[in-house]
């Protein structure tokens, strides 16, 4: 690698890192009364994906540890955002879906959301921001995969 490079990746992984710091504030700060980023992002995803998951399958997804993903799922169990059942096939193993109110506390934490996304991507540009995803698409498949040495 060159010093040019080492200076380049550092510059580029600072500013990802301080936007995610950024990012995550703001979105905090506007979610709805007791909702929290995770619980967004686990309802985000369930919502998305219409077919029940393990809590294993997850923390897999998400690269949390099965303790953290379990906290975040008995939050929003209490919440009634989830319904969390035995599996039938393996009654050691659970299955995770979201409820009706689920769907409902995530639609309501999108809308408090997304004009700051929005507004964020205006202000970029729709030709510049589309520019970036592929980007940084192929910096998060990068690191989505095992550690290198």
């Amino acid at each position: 690698m060159s010093d040019e490079s080492d200076k380049l990746a550092v510059t580029l992984f600072s500013e990802m890192l301080v936007a995610d710091q950024l990012v995550r504030a703001r979105l905090s700060r506007a979610l709805p009364k007791g909702m929290e980023l995770s619980h967004f992002a686990v309802l985000n995803y369930l919502a998305q994906t219409p077919v029940e998951r393990s809590p294993t399958d997850l923390a897999r997804t998400f690269h949390l540890t099965r303790g953290a993903m379990t906290n975040t799922l008995n939050r929003l169990e209490w919440a009634g955002h989830i319904h969390v059942r035995p599996d039938w096939d393996d009654a050691r193993r659970k299955r995770v879906a979201i409820s009706p109110a689920g769907t409902a506390a995530r639609d309501a934490a999108l809308a408090a959301i997304l004009p700051i996304m929005s507004n964020a991507v205006d202000n970029i540009g729709l030709q510049r921001t589309r520019a970036a995803i592929p980007v940084l698409r192929e910096i998060r498949q990068k690191f989505d995969g095992p550690a290198e040495s």
